[in-house]
């Protein structure tokens, strides 16, 4: 689906990185009866390769092709403490920004719903009547104003949403007029995590489309050399020669960004992880460890509430978040001792050193395409 978030960075590591792919809209045939039997349920994006392996979700997606030698560059950048920041953005961009994609896809509508209301024909089977296609389209965008909601989004926080993500604008905006990526002279995962929600709803759709046009063009223009094959670099930058930051001189306005990424995103991740930590409290150890056994997926856990820029909201706990989470965490705990206190002190200097002690009781891991409960962590 050409609007679809976490469709978005997958096509933007295969187009930045040359492989070869075709793509196939999620209402066609060729999907419907097909790929979803075998992922066992409606959910994309999906890859098949020409061996015919399935892998279903963005990170893994891209594991898998980094793993087969596509990348042009390093996208995880081994020198810390860049691979732990490059993860810290891969989950804001996931998650973090879902606030203000949902808001600027669904409350604009005197914009937006022409262009949203074709966008949807990719999940719909063709040759619809028009009727058809609008009856569908309304259910479907119901479904999405619902989740809107479950993110935090209600008439009461519309302001408070709009107002921090153009404060997240601005930063990004001050960072990218020095650098063409947000780690320096190439992109890695930090570009593929945040690309998500640029593009496909901040970036694409026409409401949030002309702000960032408007007041943050340098982030448009790395949405552009994000999701093309060229690597058009500006020669206003510095020689990037596709070198990253050095470990020792990252740059301020790097660290204003990891800043906001404390104030904006910290409160919800640590309240979802206690919110996590409660529930599996109360859950018999044999159902986890059947739920484990059978590959189920990861329930949805209900709501946590938190304080959020002096609002009190509640969003719902996606236990997807953990995955993206430990992967940070892994890489910090990969470390030699006296890299991760450095990486330690960086994060507390930026106000997420927290992160690294917020962990669920029992690991998520990805297992067979579906998120699952795997064993108790090391918080336990």
């Amino acid at each position: 689906m050409a609007g679809s978030l976490y469709t978005a960075r997958v096509r933007s590591y295969m187009r930045t990185n040359a492989v070869p792919f075709v793509e196939l809209k999620a209402g066609s045939e060729e999907f419907v009866q097909r790929m979803v039997p075998q992922i066992g349920r409606w959910i994309i994006p999906v890859i098949q390769t020409p061996s015919g392996k399935i892998i279903q979700d963005g990170a893994d997606i891209i594991d898998h092709l980094e793993a087969a030698g596509y990348s042009k560059w390093p996208i995880y950048r081994q020198a810390p403490p860049l691979r732990v920041i490059a993860h810290l953005f891969e989950l804001f961009g996931s998650h973090g920004l879902l606030r203000p994609a949902m808001h600027y896809r669904w409350n604009f509508d005197a914009v937006n719903l022409p262009f949203l209301r074709h966008a949807f024909r990719d999940v719909l089977p063709s040759g619809l009547p028009r009727e058809a296609e609008d009856m569908v389209f309304e259910q479907a965008s119901g479904r999405m104003r619902q989740a809107a909601v479950a993110f935090g989004v209600n008439p009461d926080t519309f302001a408070l949403v709009e107002e921090q993500y153009r404060a997240f604008l601005q930063l990004f905006e001050e960072h990218l007029r020095d650098s063409p990526f947000i780690l320096g002279g190439h992109p890695t995962i930090a570009d593929y995590g945040m690309i998500g929600a640029m593009h496909a709803h901040l970036g694409r759709d026409p409401a949030p489309l002309h702000l960032m046009q408007t007041t943050a063009p340098s982030v448009f223009r790395w949405v552009e050399r994000m999701t093309m094959p060229e690597t058009f670099i500006d020669e206003s930058y510095a020689k990037a020669d596709e070198l990253l930051f050095s470990p020792d001189a990252l740059p301020a306005s790097l660290l204003a960004l990891m800043r906001f990424i404390a104030a904006d995103y910290l409160p919800e991740i640590t309240a979802h992880v206690g919110h996590a930590n409660a529930w599996i409290a109360t859950q018999p150890a044999a159902e986890l460890d059947a739920a484990y056994a059978d590959k189920a997926q990861a329930k949805n856990m209900g709501l946590a509430p938190f304080a959020w820029h002096g609002a009190q909201i509640a969003t719902v706990v996606l236990p997807y978040r953990f995955y993206l989470l430990q992967r940070l965490q892994d890489a910090f705990d990969a470390l030699e001792a006296t890299d991760r206190e450095a990486v330690t002190v960086l994060f507390t200097e930026t106000g997420l050193g927290s992160l690294f002690e917020l962990r669920c009781t029992r690991r998520l891991e990805r297992l067979d395409n579906r998120e699952v409960w795997g064993m108790a962590s090391s918080a336990a």
